[in-house]
């Protein structure tokens, strides 16, 4: 049995997957890895998920430039969440890291303010500019 065959896949064959910032402790992003992702996230030291709504593997950045390093992997007490402990890396080493597709630092930039969401995070980079089209 190797490492990957204890993680508890669903049904799917995902795993949920938090990264974290390793600097800051933000919480960045929420997503899913399969087994070759999570052996790629491995092997190169850099955050690949498998896309869902794309159904093919994502290597966070690879349209953006805003690639995530790995530093370290976690599995919970049941081995069917993962944590990663990333850099969020910017697209050089002027630009912040940016996480997430709206142009922010993290993707839980709403926090719920009475009965509703208000971003509390400001866009660090207009996501037109970010992505390639």
């Amino acid at each position: 049995m190797t490492w990957l065959d204890s993680v508890q896949w669903d049904r799917d064959g995902l795993v949920p997957v938090i990264a974290q910032e390793a600097g800051s402790g933000d919480v960045l992003m929420f997503a899913f890895m399969n087994r070759e992702s999570l052996a790629l996230t491995v092997e190169r030291g850099q955050a690949v998920y498998w896309s869902r709504s794309r159904q093919r593997l994502w290597h966070k950045g690879e349209e953006s430039g805003h690639f995530q390093q790995v530093h370290e992997i976690r599995v919970d007490c049941d081995a069917d969440v993962l944590l990663i402990k990333v850099s969020q890396l910017g697209q050089d080493a002027a630009s912040p890291g940016i996480a997430c597709h709206t142009g922010r630092h993290s993707c839980f930039f709403r926090k719920l303010d009475g009965a509703q969401w208000q971003a509390v995070d400001p866009v660090l980079q207009d996501p037109e500019k970010i992505y390639k089209k």
